[in-house]
């Protein structure tokens, strides 16, 4: 009985470990071409995230698999995202100027589109696609919009990690998010491209009667 018990365990270790092998080389691949299945295999990492992230700790940067996990789901929630109606951009505070003179408030940090950074046009370009927009100070915040505001697509835009981290959470809430990483992350002065976030949202299109 315990070896049977015990063949039965290595056995599950053993495919464990070759799906999630499979998963991580079709998620880099997924960096540069569109690969088939990408739901199953986003699956697939996620429920073996923690050990696979352990791995890539001692043996690697963990900042890769995030990246290679968020390639990997916006190719699989891209056709979903396209028919989500009711839609929300995310973008981090680090992206302010270190003068920014906007002020926190319930909903987030309240941009005054002063023009020192390219968060007030962005404010204006996702208003115009049909967006409710949002400059978050951390994750818990995204529960607190959804629960007074409830939405159906989320376009976040933040470091690897942290959009990774809002696609598992959300997955769970039946939202379909597709993330933007920055091209520097950090605690402040963060930088994306600005023709990077304007041709998705026109990759996308307007939400029905915004334009």
């Amino acid at each position: 009985m315990y070896d049977l018990i015990g063949k039965v365990l290595i056995g599950a270790v053993a495919i464990s470990v070759l799906l999630s092998s499979l998963a991580l080389f079709v998620s880099r691949i997924s960096l540069n071409r569109h690969v088939r299945l990408a739901g199953i295999f986003a699956w697939i990492l996620d429920l073996f995230y923690l050990p696979i992230k352990y791995f890539f700790c001692k043996l690697s940067d963990p900042r890769i698999l995030d990246s290679w996990m968020v390639s990997l789901k916006n190719i699989a929630h891209y056709h979903a995202f396209r028919r989500t109606r009711n839609r929300i951009m995310l973008l981090p505070h680090c992206m302010r100027n270190l003068d920014c003179p906007a002020h926190a408030s319930r909903y987030g940090i309240q941009c005054k589109e002063c023009g020192r950074c390219i968060v007030g046009q962005l404010k204006r370009d996702a208003q115009k696609y049909g967006y409710r927009f949002y400059i978050i100070t951390g994750s818990s915040f995204v529960k607190h919009v959804l629960k007074e505001k409830p939405a159906d697509g989320i376009l976040v835009v933040g470091c690897n990690y942290e959009i990774n981290k809002g696609m598992r959470f959300l997955r769970d809430k039946g939202v379909i998010a597709y993330g933007v990483p920055l091209e520097s992350d950090g605690c402040y002065n963060t930088s994306i491209s600005y023709e990077k976030i304007a041709g998705i949202l026109e990759e996308f299109g307007p939400v029905d009667g915004s334009l």
